[in-house]
């Protein structure tokens, strides 16, 4: 008989005690039933998704837990989302992430206003993409559009920009942008580019209309994350198994596509607050009732966090237990054999409103543990997952574990 797999991925959730929540974290002051209940039957503990010396992102973070080690497979994000977007590099290729964002400027300096330039409508933002690459694309260089505020620029032989020291905007934000610019080998082309976008977008019609409703401009555009394409052995070869990734989020369509595994698009699904939820969940169980494995990535609890928002994080927190974790588990006991996984990939500390390194709590509910008796004591949070005693400091072994078993 063969069993069932799905992996639910709340991006971010993972926080620091917060003085406002009376010393409780996000996850413990949310009324999250369901991943309570998954806590108390099933296998809780936590995993370290951010190898020692690599920097906390979603990119390194959820190589790991698609069971790729990152110290040794991760190149770049850009060349990750490059894949969920159809665009093919050639060997010597590198990709960069192209945020579009708000600069503003106070006594003639320049600092990082919003990085997602007020979450732009992914139709504002493709006719900003597309004029840009007209006025700025070249043999050279392209732009591609992508989703919101994120996007893509590929330097076509452009390997000497590997080394790059680039920062992502959303951990600058407020901050003066001018130390942060890229540096190093080819920082001349790329700040070039910003440069000259910059000057582009100041009177750019998408921009004039978006002031005018009283909403931020898309003014500047922000390269990062640069990479060439990874070499992933495919899941469906590692593991046999067939499976879907559902998310809203470029980044993590490329690593399923490398992974191996079809790109589930969902209407409605933004990467923020306002994303379809119970669509994101009623596509995982149509996905999963005809393959073996499923992924579904939710990125609003991560950009609450980045904007520095607790009430979004904590009501983004129990959209997914209540309209995602809920429906799935119900769905998925209606098979005799499956196992679940629940995680966020990094913390996300609503502090410092961008990503940390420390282990996460993972929870695995399988339909052996339907019937157990709940350790009352337990809950879906970071604090009861390290009292739990299971940790896992190779995150990229957690996803043997859960398919082979401990």
């Amino acid at each position: 008989m063969s069993r069932k797999y799905m992996v639910l991925l709340g991006d971010g959730m993972a926080d620091y005690p917060i003085a406002e929540l009376g010393g409780k974290t996000p996850l413990q002051a949310a009324n999250i039933p369901n991943l309570d209940r998954l806590s108390q039957q099933g296998k809780l503990g936590l995993v370290r998704t951010v190898p020692l010396g690599l920097a906390p992102g979603s990119d390194v973070a959820n190589l790991s837990i698609f069971g790729y080690d990152p110290a040794l497979y991760f190149t770049g994000r850009a060349s990750l989302e490059a894949a969920s977007m159809g665009v093919k590099l050639a060997p010597n290729d590198v990709a960069f992430r192209c945020n579009l964002l708000t600069i503003s400027r106070r006594e003639s300096e320049a600092f990082m206003d919003d990085f997602s330039a007020g979450h732009i409508s992914t139709e504002e933002a493709r006719q900003i993409i597309m004029d840009i690459e007209k006025v700025l694309g070249s043999p050279q260089f392209n732009f591609y559009p992508g989703v919101s505020y994120r996007h893509l620029l590929v330097w076509r032989n452009g390997g000497r920009s590997l080394s790059l020291k680039t920062t992502p905007p959303h951990d600058i934000t407020g901050k003066h942008i001018v130390e942060y610019l890229p540096r190093g080998e080819g920082e001349e082309e790329i700040c070039g580019l910003m440069e000259e976008a910059q000057k582009f977008l100041q009177n750019h019609p998408v921009n004039q209309a978006r002031q005018k409703s009283g909403k931020k401009p898309a003014n500047a555009i922000w390269l990062w994350g640069q990479g060439k394409a990874p070499s992933l052995l495919p899941i469906t070869k590692r593991f046999g198994l067939e499976g879907s990734v559902i998310s809203a989020v470029d980044l993590m369509k490329g690593i399923g596509f490398y992974a191996g595994l079809q790109i589930i698009n969902v209407p409605g699904a933004t990467g923020y607050l306002d994303t379809n939820y119970a669509g994101k969940a009623e596509y995982a169980l149509r996905e999963i009732s005809k393959k073996d494995f499923v992924y579904v990535h939710v990125e609003a609890p991560d950009e609450a966090s980045h904007n520095g928002n607790l009430e979004d994080k904590i009501q983004a927190i129990e959209e997914f237990d209540g309209k995602i974790v809920g429906p799935v588990l119900q769905g998925l006991q209606t098979y005799e054999n499956f196992r679940l996984l629940v995680l966020p990939d990094h913390p996300t500390p609503l502090v410092l409103k961008t990503h940390s390194s420390e282990p996460v709590p993972f929870v695995i509910f399988s339909s052996e543990d339907a019937g157990k008796a709940p350790k009352k004591e337990r809950f879906f949070d970071e604090i009861s997952a390290q009292k739990a005693g299971l940790f896992i400091d190779r995150g990229h072994e957690l996803l043997e574990k859960f398919i082979e078993g401990f």
